[in-house]
């Protein structure tokens, strides 16, 4: 379990970062229906990820990171920065998901922006953070 369900939790997020990027690129071509879609789906696997996540950290707790000297820097550095946008994530997706279902279009554009930009961030750093502990 400690080797295949850390890759597991990081395929769900990065199901998740596809699917918003699917749904990034379908509102942009005016395919709502897809986008409607993709981002449920986005949202969905991000909701997995976070169980999987807090199942790992219980079962397994946390693997400590033991590389040294510049390139501990850099994954405490990425780390952090994952962590607190990992954190305003949530709330973010929250209220975007929420003004769109709501047809609050103009106000689900404007967080989205946000968004969008902060989950592609999350999904990138957390894949750079499972090499980093797993694959280095």
């Amino acid at each position: 379990m400690e080797t295949w369900l850390p890759f597991v939790n990081t395929a769900l997020i990065a199901v998740s970062g596809l699917s918003a990027l699917i749904g990034f690129i379908a509102v942009r071509s005016q395919r709502i229906s897809l986008h409607h879609n993709a981002m449920l789906t986005a949202a969905v696997f991000a909701a997995l990820f976070l169980v999987v996540y807090v199942l790992r950290y219980f079962l397994l707790g946390t693997k400590l990171y033991t590389g040294e000297g510049w390139v501990r820097i850099v994954y405490f550095t990425v780390l952090i920065s994952h962590t607190i946008l990992a954190i305003a994530l949530g709330p973010l997706v929250l209220i975007t998901l929420s003004r769109a279902l709501r047809r609050e279009f103009r106000r689900h554009r404007a967080i989205a922006r946000i968004t969008l930009p902060v989950w592609f961030y999350v999904v990138v750093t957390g894949w750079i953070i499972y090499v980093m502990l797993y694959g280095l």
